[in-house]
């Protein structure tokens, strides 16, 4: 799998992502969307950089011209909640892809919360057959919620190509979707990529609970 570290390099996402992980900053919650989808935006920019292109004529007002366009059949996959402004990122700049949604939530296995499941409840998506997914959420810890939504939604066809984006990796995360997805014909896009998962399988430094700081706090039973 390639993996493409945006962060490496001096680029105004890092203005971007010190603000979503800025805990004074995280408080404007509707900044942290905006931020996630400037992110977003970037990210969608370098996703285009491994799809097929075919040329085509369009006239102008003075003559023909000939440009490269991209040839995939495109279908953005996210999963509920934290994934939606993300989603609609990818969505602004492949404004005729199809679109498809998982919901996903994790929850502790044990008593200590150091052990987590990932349950899948909600799938809605179009035919995959044949097409490139992009498959968007933006964190990634220990991979195993892009894993189950990958494979949910497969249930519904085989892609041609796989290409993910996240906001903000774990080493661990990467490692495992790595081994998941040896093929160099899968991409990774990360905003940044952080050494560590806590205890509880969060992401260190990262920036805390994505969903709850755009959406605010869930109830919890």
């Amino acid at each position: 799998m390639k993996v493409v570290n945006i962060s490496e390099c001096n680029t105004i996402v890092n203005r971007y992502l010190s603000e979503i992980r800025d805990v004074n900053k995280q408080k404007d919650r509707m900044r942290f969307r905006q931020n996630i989808v400037r992110i977003g935006h970037v990210e969608a920019y370098e996703v285009s950089k491994y799809l097929s292109y075919q040329t085509s004529s369009v006239q102008t007002p003075l003559d023909m011209c000939d440009v490269a366009l991209p040839s995939d059949d495109l279908v953005i996959g996210t999963v509920f909640r934290a994934g939606l402004p993300l989603h609609q990122a990818f969505l602004d700049v492949f404004d005729e892809a199809g679109n498809a949604f998982v919901s996903a939530y994790r929850y502790y296995l044990d008593k200590e919360c150091t052990k987590i499941g990932v349950k899948i409840e909600y799938l809605a998506t179009p035919v995959l057959d044949g097409k490139t997914l992009l498959l968007v959420d933006p964190m990634l810890a220990t991979g195993e919620s892009m894993e189950l939504a990958y494979k949910a939604f497969l249930t519904n066809g085989t892609p041609s190509r796989l290409i993910m984006a996240c906001v903000i990796a774990s080493e661990q995360g990467v490692k495992h979707l790595c081994e998941l997805f040896p093929s160099d014909d899968v991409v990774l896009i990360c905003g940044a990529i952080d050494p560590v998962l806590n205890e509880h399988q969060y992401i260190v430094p990262g920036l805390g609970d994505a969903g709850d700081l755009m959406y605010g706090e869930k109830a919890t039973k």
